[in-house]
């Protein structure tokens, strides 16, 4: 039975395109694929930090390769997975996990606030997944989408913390659309899942957490923020064949916080 069940995990041989992949929650994601075998296709606008994650990942044994892109913008999608293919040959799986967020009261909130946040966690989103499923997973006959959203897109967002209703509302989106891509693309034999992290210490959520982890704690049953390997076993579980079965499920991690 142990055999069977590494099996499920194993992913040798696949390549998974991990956007947001040379830091936080992508890296994280990305090492978890790769120490099970995948291929990574590390995904960022900055070429130097993909270096660096690049690197970080040899010296785990995991191979990676950067590929610097600016997912908000409209020809970025095709680009990128021609690059991706022309260099693998294969797509198997995408993590996206690149995002953005803008704070600002609702009644003042910037139009051009606004369309970043949604240019990126949305439209971004859904060209790169839509070009990955034409290009690769359609003509395999398989794939796996796993989408980073988050628990803001599941509830309101808390009146103590500035607000943040272009991500909310993103966040929203992509829980919503990873049940239509599900229930759509399902007899094409692609998966299209969802974790919602809570709060995770990052370089995008450090001033939120510096100004209310107590309260964060306080309100989180386990009495912690999401650690360093918290999102690991759930991404795993979703990209590969041991959640071979799931398809349009949101992933709560966020140690209970929504539950209360």
């Amino acid at each position: 039975m142990s055999k069977t069940l590494n099996g499920l995990f194993d992913l040798t041989g696949r390549v998974a395109i991990v956007t947001g992949g040379s830091r936080g929650l992508g890296l994280q994601i990305g090492s978890a694929l790769g120490e099970f075998g995948a291929t990574l296709a590390l995904v960022a606008r900055k070429q130097a930090e993909l270096d660096a994650a690049v690197a970080e990942l040899a010296g785990k044994g995991i191979k990676a390769e950067g590929f610097a892109a600016d997912l908000g913008a409209a020809d970025a999608a095709t680009a990128l997975t021609e690059r991706v293919l022309a260099r693998f040959g294969r797509i198997d799986i995408l993590v996206n996990n690149a995002g953005t967020v803008w704070g600002a009261p609702a009644e003042d909130y910037p139009i051009e606030g606004w369309n970043k946040v949604i240019d990126l966690n949305v439209t971004g989103l859904f060209l790169l997944t839509q070009a990955v499923a034409r290009e690769a997973f359609l003509k395999q006959g398989k794939g796996a989408v796993v989408n980073v959203a988050s628990i803001e897109g599941l509830m309101g967002h808390h009146p103590d913390q500035l607000g943040t209703i272009a991500y909310n509302t993103a966040k929203g989106a992509v829980v919503n659309m990873t049940r239509a891509l599900a229930a759509e693309w399902g007899p094409k034999n692609i998966r299209v899942n969802a974790v919602a992290p809570g709060y995770f210490p990052s370089k995008m959520t450090a001033a939120t957490i510096g100004e209310h982890s107590e309260r964060m704690l306080r309100d989180t049953p386990l009495g912690k923020l999401g650690g360093e390997t918290d999102l690991m076993g759930p991404a795993l579980l979703l990209a590969s064949d041991a959640g071979g079965h799931m398809t349009g499920q949101i992933l709560v991690v966020d140690g209970g916080a929504t539950i209360i």
